[in-house]
Order: structure tokens, then sequence, then C-alpha cells
């Protein structure tokens, strides 16, 4: 673990409860959006895109949602270069990642996130969804598949433990 989230889902899995919700976020510039799972973690669906203002409010926007929800811990996508390497976009999720980890106590882990808005708008074609409408939801449809992603791995390490 890093000092603010976990680059290792199997260190993400120990510290999570056996049961309970969690949160995906696909963090933008100007956007971020957001998937939630089921109480069992299989299936990830997105909710919504929250408008970045400003951190403080980002924050009490997620922190509201987690705690109306009861969610348990937090996917950050991690935008990796496509060689694997960190550019300014994963410091800035980084550094989110910390300045959160400081107003709650929820565990977060950190998932690779290339190439998901790309699958989210490939999908959003396949189901020829309007431009207008795309431009809506692709955050929070990005935020499903980086979430799904790391559900569809802890439950790989689940049944590695079993």
């Amino acid at each position: 673990m890093t000092a603010t989230g976990h680059d290792d889902m199997i260190t993400f899995a120990a510290v999570l409860p056996r049961v309970g919700a969690l949160a995906g976020l696909d963090l933008g510039d100007k956007t971020i959006g957001v998937a939630v799972s089921d109480t069992f973690r299989s299936v990830a669906t997105p909710l919504l895109t929250i408008r970045r203002v400003k951190f403080t409010e980002d924050a009490a926007h997620l922190l509201a949602l987690v705690a109306e929800r009861g969610l348990v811990g937090l996917v950050l996508g991690l935008p990796r270069n496509m060689d694997g390497s960190e550019g300014p976009r994963c410091q800035s999720t980084r550094a989110f990642a910390r300045n959160l980890a400081r107003l709650s106590p929820l565990p977060l882990a950190f998932w690779d996130e290339r190439l998901s808005t790309v699958a989210a708008e490939r999908a959003l074609l396949e189901a020829d969804t309007s431009r207008k409408r795309r431009s809506q939801v692709i955050d929070h449809v990005a935020a499903g598949y980086i979430l799904q992603g790391a559900l569809d791995r802890l439950a790989h390490i689940a049944k590695d433990a079993r």
C-alpha cells in the first residue's frame, strides 16, 4: 500500500469487509465518473457524473454518496500511459487520493484504466447512443468499466483464497 491507496488488489481485498458495495471513479480534469457495485461485488453499475468544482466540494459530494450508499471502498482509475509508465494524470489521481484519504478512512485502490474510455465509447456506439447522450454518460460508463475490472479481479482473488 502506498500512503494513500493500494496498488495491489490482494492487499486491498485483505482490508475490505466480506460484503459491501464499492465505488469506481474515473477522475478527469472537469468531471468525475462514478459507478457503484452491488453489496456482493458482482456487478458494476454506472451511476452519475460529478462536475468538478474544487477539491473540497468534489470530496464532499463523493463522501456524501459514500455515506448515502454505505460504500466500503473506492477504486480509482489510474490513467497510465500506454507503455505502463505514470505521467502527470497519474500524479493528479494519486494527489486526489492522498487528499481524500485525509478526509475518510475508506480503503482506496488504484486500477489501471488504460482504454476504459475507449471501451465505454465503443459500447455506447454499439448501443446507438446519440453523440449528445454519449457526452453526458461517457465518464460514469468508463467508471463502470474500471470498477468491473476491479470486481472481477477481487472475485478471482476470493476464489483463489478458498
